[in-house]
């Protein structure tokens, strides 16, 4: 998989992450349904490598689906058992080599300038950077790219639609959304809201400049 021509050309990164396997499996699938098949399934979730690997079976090879919360390389590992086509991380940590040895490209979460440099040399394929909410939105995404301007930036973490909007303005390669799109869909949640959620991101996206 080419992580990096995914994010490019999807923009949107949906994060799933339930308590429930079977309503997070219909979330994989509804998102999927309505356009938004860059997929994220956390591993902190109810059963997650059981989500994965019946979401693979049912959507098939084409999809991008990952594994999302990869810290060790046991979890990269049972990640690529399941058949996640990437992986997401939190940090940097002994997933992404793990990952990297079994061809999984990798999205490594970064925060600072030094966690740049360091995930690049790890071979990183993109940079998750997270929590941005936290990192001040756009403005530090935009700071960020300042000494890094062909960095493959994701910003990720409290990323509703008016800061999806204000970091792809700012340079995000795309954006990692998780519950301002998921909502509680992962839990046994209306579809029909999620749908919405999922229409209006997609808008958002398609709206932002290239």
């Amino acid at each position: 998989m080419d992580l990096p021509a995914a994010l490019a050309a999807h923009r949107l990164l949906a994060v799933v992450r339930g308590r429930d396997a079977d309503a997070s499996l219909r979330t994989v699938l509804t998102l999927a349904e309505e356009g938004i098949t860059l997929i994220e399934v956390s591993l902190t979730g109810t059963d997650a490598l059981t989500v994965i690997a019946r979401a693979r079976e049912l959507l098939g090879v084409d999809h991008d689906l990952g594994a999302g919360t990869v810290l060790t390389a046991d979890d990269a590992r049972a990640a690529h058992r399941a058949g996640a086509a990437f992986v997401v991380t939190p940090g940097l940590g002994e997933g992404i080599p793990a990952a990297h040895d079994l061809g999984m490209p990798v999205l490594a979460g970064v925060f600072t300038p030094t966690d740049v440099i360091a995930a690049r040399r790890m071979g990183a394929a993109a940079l998750k950077v997270f929590p941005i909410a936290q990192a001040g939105g756009a403005a530090y995404l935009k700071a960020l790219r300042g000494p890094f301007p062909d960095a493959m930036l994701v910003p990720v973490g409290g990323v509703d639609a008016a800061v999806a909007r204000d970091c792809l303005a700012a340079g995000a390669a795309a954006v990692g959304v998780g519950s301002p799109l998921v909502g509680d869909a992962a839990d046994g949640g209306s579809l029909d809201d999620l749908r919405r959620r999922a229409r209006a991101f997609r808008t958002v996206v398609a709206e932002a400049a290239p």
